[in-house]
């Protein structure tokens, strides 16, 4: 009795044995092909993702040198960011054309002004960078014009080509004091009225020139010249820990330092 059932578990291992083998083997053999799949993959995603963006760079590109070409009076020069990006650097006559251009033609539709800022770079004869970054929705595509200009000379206002222009150049004549000549409303925007100055040119002095308060006497909010309660604080950039003295001393040494029958007093 014994014998059959043993034969009997024998004939069953040897029926199972070989494919609990096969299938511990096809699971080893497809984990250690997988990850070289995987990689192979990612790999030709990641060659495919570098060759459209050589495409479109190469799109864009050949675009700027296009609008060069069709521009030549107003387009100076032609850059390509590090970030892929297209600048057109233009002369100052040229905003509204170059603008009216990239809105208009068929190949461009930049129909969309995302944003329009300046920067102020003081050691420069013209020390103020306008920068408009335009959007196509039609191509899915950005593109930067930058041009020009002084503290006195006026730009033509981009109102007429793109009314988002407005309280972007309200801003800006707030902030920096560039004025856009033929702007329906050139007026501030962020400060208060009867402010003077213009707070984002470098020399403007971080505290301002005046401040405000409520005059509990007036029943009002006065504007006068500042007047700086404290000195400015002196900072020092390393770490507390180094500044601070040892003004702690070990317990064992104090007790050493005291004689005996003497107590430490409670700090």
């Amino acid at each position: 009795m014994a014998t059959s059932r043993l034969r009997s578990l024998l004939k069953l291992g040897a029926i199972t044995g070989p494919r609990v083998f096969l299938r511990n083997h096809h699971s080893c053999c497809k984990s250690s092909f997988a990850p070289a799949a995987f990689l192979q993959k990612s790999r030709r995603y990641s060659t495919d993702l570098a060759v459209k963006e050589d495409a479109a760079v190469t799109q864009l590109s050949e675009f700027g040198q296009y609008v060069a070409n069709m521009l030549p009076k107003y387009i100076q020069q032609v850059l390509m960011t590090q970030t892929k990006e297209l600048e057109l650097l233009i002369a100052p006559e040229g905003v509204i054309p170059v603008l009216t251009f990239l809105r208009d033609h068929t190949n461009a539709q930049y129909k969309s002004l995302a944003d329009l800022t300046a920067v102020d770079k003081p050691e420069k004869p013209c020390r103020f960078e306008l920068v408009y970054n335009l959007l196509s929705l039609r191509y899915n595509s950005r593109i930067r014009v930058k041009t020009y200009t002084d503290e006195l000379t006026p730009v033509d206002s981009a109102f007429p080509v793109f009314k988002a222009a407005d309280w972007y150049e309200r801003e800006i004549w707030d902030m920096f004091g560039v004025f856009f000549a033929d702007h329906p409303d050139l007026r501030r925007i962020l400060t208060d009225y009867g402010f003077e100055g213009h707070p984002f040119r470098k020399d403007f002095p971080l505290t301002g020139y005046v401040e405000v308060r409520y005059d509990d006497e007036l029943k009002r909010v006065v504007c006068e010249p500042i007047e700086m309660a404290q000195e400015f604080r002196r900072f020092d950039f390393q770490t507390p820990w180094e500044n601070f003295p040892a003004h702690r001393e070990d317990k064992q040494d104090v007790q050493q330092q005291l004689p005996t029958g003497e107590k430490t007093e409670k700090s």
